[in-house]
């Protein structure tokens, strides 16, 4: 059960080693794309009579490999040194001084303090969703950004639930992570959109390849290659869900051990349900933020775990409680047996006695 981790300072190490295997793991998919990419040209291009496509591929496949590396490094780079103006870019995030909104600044402060963090900025989104993000991969980087919607709605307990929340991750380095992993992502989506648009428009065939009858489609090497590129643009989207699903638990762990308040967690998400989907902004960012789970049939293509499981973790492990006036659009959770409205035993995390 993943609740199982919370507080286990182990587990966050261990998901943080994962992590960077699964980055690993992400050019070894840019690389298997490439091949793929390679497999497709010689195919619909032909080979010389007698020519192995097989060994021909890899031939060019390892000429082309520092190229690719080189370029991976050099998007992961811009993406390292500039992620934070790319994301205020595309989300309309403005910055938030100590003048500009002194109560949320000071509850952020209050937060780094409690625990001897560095204050990262904050900045603020315009828009009526519910939401919240960190950015950044290093101190100076490191920034909050929370909606104007949820500043309007949420209480100060709530609030300051949110915040501890994505501190957390950023404590946790979830944030460079998921940054890096978006980016290499973005690759490989740019890659896959740029060989398939190609593929349709007949880029790939080459003008000698025409003129000499000597020259076939190998239609299974063309297969074959379109096989690899889908798998790999598959699998690196699947890796970089599974990088942020693993670690909101944690997060949500986190928050209740800086705040000791998991009923005010547990109101912030079924708050946050249902009115979570920040317009306009591309999905690798919503990735990132507090909530992007539509709590549908499957949790296998969402990148939160659902809010339904997140509170019973909550409950269960923090020892929160559901409130008694629930919102109209939160998860119907009522009725379930294991989400009791009081609970007794307190949870691990010191969550504060209630009356």
């Amino acid at each position: 059960m993943p609740g199982q981790a919370f507080g286990l300072y182990s587990h966050i190490r261990n998901n943080k080693i994962r992590s960077w295997f699964l980055i690993g793991g992400l050019f070894l998919l840019a690389y298997l794309m490439t091949f793929g990419v390679i497999l497709v040209f010689h195919g619909l291009n032909g080979l010389p009579y007698g020519a192995n496509v097989k060994l021909e591929t890899f031939k060019t496949f390892l000429g082309a490999m520092p190229f690719v590396t080189a370029g991976t490094l050099a998007w992961v780079f811009i993406g390292y040194r500039f992620n934070v103006a790319l994301i205020g870019a595309v989300s309309g995030a403005t910055g938030v001084t100590r003048a500009d909104n002194p109560k949320l600044y000071k509850m952020l402060e209050n937060l780094c303090i409690s625990r001897g963090l560095t204050m990262p900025k904050l900045a603020i989104v315009e828009s009526e969703a519910l939401n919240a993000f960190a950015s950044g991969v290093n101190d100076k980087q490191f920034t909050v950004t929370v909606t104007s919607g949820l500043i309007n709605t949420l209480d100060d307990a709530e609030i300051e639930a949110v915040l501890a929340h994505e501190l957390t991750h950023i404590r946790n380095g979830d944030v460079r992570l998921m940054i890096i992993a978006v980016v290499i992502a973005g690759v490989l989506s740019l890659i896959g959109e740029i060989t398939f648009r190609m593929f349709a428009s007949g880029g790939f065939r080459s003008s000698s390849s025409s003129s000499d009858d000597s020259r076939k489609v190998n239609f299974a090497a063309v297969a074959i290659g379109v096989g690899l590129i889908v798998v790999s643009w598959f699998l690196a989207v699947m890796v970089r869900l599974s990088l942020s699903r693993s670690r909101e638990y944690l997060a949500d762990a986190g928050a209740v051990e800086l705040t000791k308040n998991p009923d005010a967690m547990i109101s912030a998400l079924l708050k946050i349900s249902g009115r979570a989907d920040i317009e306009g902004v591309p999905s690798g960012l919503m990735d990132m933020c507090f909530e992007n789970d539509p709590d549908s049939f499957s949790d296998l293509f969402s990148t939160h775990p659902s809010i339904t499981k997140r509170v019973q973790a909550l409950v269960q492990m923090a020892g929160g409680r559901v409130p008694q006036a629930m919102p109209p659009q939160a998860p119907a959770l009522r009725d379930r047996q294991d989400l009791p409205t009081m609970v007794q035993d307190r949870g691990p995390w010191g969550a504060r006695p209630k009356p």
